[in-house]
């Protein structure tokens, strides 16, 4: 009776697996469950216009920082961790160097673009839903819990 449990559950388990499967392979599943972002009130920043900068402008600016702490807990932290420590979904994102231009640049195609391996979303594009100001507000808070 035991054995026929275990085997019962393991198929209700595979059968789940093979639905999610084809349910994200028809587009119908978003990643990392069902999140929806939240708008970021970036009105008191400097608007950056349309053009795409590589480089943070936001850095070291506290109404950007206090922006961009609200903004991560809504729309980052569900995967990659409350106050930036990851546990293990996700990168941890405090280990982005802060003031490097190149790193950057690495953040801000990851957040607009998102992240695919082997046609697996594992984070969805941002573009279109989070403004420039927004996800440079989040670059300029992760900078203030950076860690080695």
């Amino acid at each position: 009776m035991k054995t026929r449990g275990m085997k019962e559950t393991i198929v209700h388990k595979l059968q789940g697996a093979a639905l999610i499967a084809l349910l994200a392979g028809a587009g119908l599943v978003a990643a990392h469950g069902d999140v929806t972002p939240q708008a970021v009130d970036t009105a008191s920043l400097p608007q950056l216009g349309d053009d795409w900068l590589e480089a943070n402008p936001f850095r070291d600016n506290p109404e950007a920082i206090r922006i961009g702490d609200s903004a991560y807990n809504q729309n980052c932290a569900r995967c990659h961790g409350l106050g930036g420590v990851s546990g293990g979904i996700a990168p941890d994102l405090r280990k982005l160097t802060p003031g490097d231009d190149f790193e950057d640049e690495f953040y801000i195609q990851k957040v607009r673009n998102g992240v695919t391996r082997n046609n697996a979303v594992y984070m969805p594009p941002f573009e279109g839903i989070l403004t420039q100001e927004a996800m440079w507000s989040i670059r300029a808070w992760l900078e203030t819990v950076h860690v080695e």
